[in-house]
């Protein structure tokens, strides 16, 4: 007698199993918060020892951030930390119990997608 196929795991992408915004953005929230500590926290650390030893420390590090690399890692942590601020917002008013049915998820988390690109941009005109 053969053996009746186990279920797949509802975790398998691919054709058993659709992704969904908020478990995508849940992933996205957990890869943001490594990309912040892995990266932007030495680069805040860097920014602030910079200003504190003087003015050609501060300046090095304005010439390194300057270049194009440079300021592809700074666009890159603000928009990180744009998502990873919003998101946990969203996060926060999950945890009192509101905002927990699939339509308003969902436009809470188009609205985390927007205000990310909108907060990444004002803070690039400020910091950039």
């Amino acid at each position: 007698m053969k053996a009746k196929p186990r279920p797949m795991s509802p975790f398998m992408i691919g054709p058993y199993y659709k992704p969904q915004l908020t478990s995508l953005m849940s992933i996205t929230h957990r890869a943001t918060g490594v990309f912040l500590s892995v990266i932007g926290a030495p680069l805040l650390l860097w920014f602030l020892i910079a200003v504190s030893s003087g003015p050609e420390a501060y300046q090095g590090m304005l010439d390194i951030l300057g270049t194009w690399l440079g300021k592809l890692v700074v666009a890159a942590t603000l928009l990180c930390l744009s998502y990873h601020l919003l998101n946990g917002i969203r996060h926060l008013v999950w945890d009192s119990g509101r905002a927990l049915d699939i339509k308003t998820a969902y436009t809470a988390g188009w609205m985390v997608l927007a205000g990310s690109v909108v907060l990444t941009a004002v803070l690039l005109g400020v910091v950039l």
